[in-house]
This record gives C-alpha cells, sequence and structure tokens, in this order.
C-alpha cells in the first residue's frame, strides 16, 4: 500500500508540536513583593551654647549700644517685677540703674564685666535611636533667620458699614487654653488649644471655618477695610486702627486658635506664582491686588488665626506691649523662641540691613515671641510704627547668627527650666 507523504510530514510535524510543548517550561511567576517603605526618621532641633570671649562677639557701633540701652533697663523693670523668678538678674538690674547711660565706652565695660557671651548653635538631630542608642546629628549651624515686623495702621470701624465689613475678633468665650504643664511636666510652657463638643474637646476652627461663617458673631472688636492688612496685622502680632471718627486704638495680641502657622508666601512659591526673593510682605500684597478673586482660599492655607484685645494708645511714641510685657523698642527689641533664649535677655546678632545690604551687628533684647519664631536661631525684629517701619520689616530676610549674653556664671539651660 503506498504512503501519502504530505500526510506523513504533518503527523511528524504534528507529534513534534505535540512533544515540544510538553517539554517546555513554564516562565516562573514574578514574585509580587510589599513595596520597599522608608522608616520616617523624626528629627528635632535642638540648641547648644558656647562660651566665648567677649572680644570675639561683633563690633556693635557706639550708637547702637546706646540706643539699644532703654530696652535693656525695660527688660530689668519687668525681671523686678517677678523677683522670685528673676533672681539670677537682679544684681545686675541693681547696677545697672547706677550706670551713666551716657558714655558708650562705660556701658560696653559693664557688659564685658557682668555678662558672660554664649554663642548660639541649633543642631538637627534624631528624635530618638528605635534601638536605644545615641540619637544621630545630622546637622549642626551657627546661622539661623531672621526676618522683620513692625506695627501697621489699619483704617476701621466701630460698626460692619461698608467699606469696613472685614472684623478683628477678640478672644472667644469658648476657647479653651490648656496648661500642658500641669499635666505632665516635660510639657512645661505648651498649651492647647480647643473647644468643647458635647464631652470632647476637638481641635478650634480653623481661619477658614471662622471667616467663612458667623461662628464668632458677637466677638467682633472692631471692622477694618482690608483683608490682607487684617491678615498681616494677625502676623504682627499687634498694631494701631484709626476710627472713622478719627480716633486711634492700638490692638494687640490675646490669643490664638492653635492651628500650626503656615506661610502664605511659601505657599505661593510652591505653586510657581512668586519668585523666592518676590515672596516678601510687599511681593504678596501685590499679588493679592491682581487676584483679589483668589485671596480668600490663599488666606485659608494658613489655618492659623489670631484673636485681639483692645489696648490704649498710650504714648503714640512707644512701641507696642511685647510677650515680654514691656513696651518694644524699635530696631533693638527681637521676638525669639522662649524655649531656647530666655526673655528679657539681651543678644548680640550678626545679620544684614534690609534697606542698605550692609552688615548689622547690633545688640539686642528677646522682648517678643511669635506664632512663626520657632528654633534656637530664628528671629524677628522690630522695625518700629508705620508704613516706612513696614517697608524695612518686609525686606528683612536674612541670615543671622547670635550670641546670648547672661548674667556671669550663669548657664543657659538654668534659665530654661
Amino acid at each position: 500500500m503506498g504512503v501519502d507523504c504530505r500526510s506523513a510530514v504533518r503527523a511528524i510535524a504534528l507529534a513534534a508540536a505535540v512533544l515540544l510543548a510538553a517539554c517546555q517550561v513554564a516562565p516562573p511567576r514574578k514574585s509580587v513583593l510589599p513595596p520597599r517603605v522608608t522608616p520616617q526618621i523624626k528629627t528635632i532641633t535642638v540648641a547648644r551654647y558656647e562660651r566665648v570671649d567677649f572680644r570675639e562677639l561683633p563690633i556693635v557701633a557706639e550708637a547702637d549700644v546706646m540706643a539699644a540701652w532703654p530696652a535693656l533697663v525695660a527688660s530689668c523693670r519687668a525681671f523686678e517685677r517677678n523677683r522670685a523668678r528673676h533672681a539670677a538678674w537682679l544684681g545686675i538690674c541693681a547696677d545697672l540703674a547706677t550706670v551713666p547711660t551716657v558714655d558708650a565706652l562705660v556701658l560696653r565695660g559693664f557688659l564685658a564685666q557682668r555678662f558672660d557671651a554664649w554663642r548660639m548653635f541649633a543642631i538637627t538631630r534624631e528624635d530618638s535611636a528605635p534601638d536605644g542608642s545615641e540619637p544621630r546629628l545630622f546637622e549642626t549651624v551657627d546661622r539661623g533667620r531672621i526676618t522683620g515686623y513692625y506695627e501697621p495702621l489699619l483704617n476701621g470701624s466701630r460698626q460692619a458699614v461698608a467699606p469696613f465689613t472685614i472684623p478683628l475678633y477678640r478672644a472667644p468665650d469658648d476657647l479653651l487654653s490648656i496648661e500642658l504643664g500641669a499635666l505632665a511636666p516635660e510639657l512645661q510652657g505648651r498649651r492647647l488649644r480647643g473647644r468643647i463638643d458635647g464631652r470632647r474637646v476637638v481641635p478650634y476652627w480653623t481661619r477658614a471655618e471662622i471667616e467663612n461663617g458667623e461662628r464668632l458673631r458677637g466677638a467682633e472688636l472692631v471692622w477694618v477695610d482690608d483683608p490682607i492688612a487684617a491678615f498681616f496685622l494677625q502676623i504682627q502680632g499687634s498694631g494701631r486702627v484709626r476710627l472713622t471718627d478719627g480716633s486711634v486704638v492700638r490692638v494687640g495680641y490675646a490669643d490664638v486658635n492653635g492651628h500650626p502657622y503656615r506661610s502664605i508666601g511659601r505657599v505661593l512659591i510652591d505653586r510657581g506664582e512668586l519668585a523666592f526673593e518676590q515672596a516678601s510682605m510687599q511681593g504678596i500684597q501685590s499679588w493679592a491686588r491682581a487676584n483679589p478673586a483668589r485671596l480668600r482660599e490663599l488666606l485659608d492655607q494658613n489655618a492659623s488665626y489670631v484673636f485681639f484685645r483692645e489696648l490704649p494708645l498710650g504714648d503714640p511714641n512707644a512701641g507696642p506691649i511685647g510677650a515680654f510685657n514691656v513696651a518694644l523698642t524699635p530696631g533693638y527689641s527681637i521676638a525669639v523662641d522662649p524655649k531656647f533664649v530666655p526673655l528679657g535677655a539681651p543678644l548680640v546678632i550678626r545679620t544684614t540691613h534690609p534697606d542698605t545690604s550692609a552688615s548689622l551687628e547690633r545688640l539686642v533684647l528677646a522682648q517678643d515671641t511669635g506664632g512663626a519664631i520657632r528654633g534656637p536661631l530664628r528671629f524677628d525684629l522690630f522695625w518700629g510704627f508705620g508704613a516706612e517701619a513696614g517697608a524695612t520689616a518686609g525686606k528683612q530676610r536674612h541670615d543671622a547668627a547670635a550670641w546670648l549674653l547672661l548674667p556671669r556664671g550663669v548657664k543657659p539651660e538654668e534659665l530654661l527650666k
């Protein structure tokens, strides 16, 4: 019987295909691993103080030494009002009253004889090592950041009549301020703000919740005509309001809603709408004038909100009352983080003058605090009242080094307990 060659070939090919299929090894399955998680390292910033010889301090001009002296005298008055708490300063303050203030050389000698100088450093380190070992150090710097603030003048009214429709609120009755040091000694000096919701304490209202509703109806102090001016008043912490009858009142910090401060200048930089060098107070105000419909959304990015109290104007040539309960001295009072700098203490700073870009070495007094002033080398220099002071303050964003001056034999840690 004859053989069909084509059929045979097909049969052989089919058999070979089956054999090959049977012999093939399936490719290995890819193992699906969970994404690699990088553990978040929690860091904290602490201070280091290095005692130095007075001759290593920046040279402060005689005029600046004399101009700062009234601020030092004001600090002494505050020390003496609470003698038990400020015992380390009392001897210096008693002798200070006998020093003639017309001779800069004598004043400089008094500082060198009665004070120790401490160079300040900021250290970023691991909060705690998971294995119980010594926390790792990431960075040590001897220069920080200094900004400027001032006392603005706003136009306002006792009634909400156009164009005065932006309220400044007094501290509301439902705002709780809880001193955490009463609960845990390591939390001494820290406060928690909130409100009661049923049987719970919850965070207080954010800026958006306060300004986009009527939750604080009845807590209005005065009304002003400019939302961006009202916002910057909260950053400055105090200011003056000229009322419709021509009278002027002072408003000062009363409390805060407890939410963290967020820089709207940084928001505009991150969005690409302002370059870093444009994100000054003046640059942000220009952006606000060009984008009025977007201003409310921008302001709401900073959930922090400051409440005010009305103060007598007093001496119009004197500055507002700072956190140390003394009138601020323009150019010589500075806001600090009181966790790292004792309030009332003198410092020598080296930075840049915002108007001239020249080097600025100055004796200043730590007499105020601020919501955005956090860290050992973060400062805010008070420049005075009015538009000219505001123009200078708005340009102050420079590096700064600092030397803390303390009574002889007293270590910084002893005054920061």
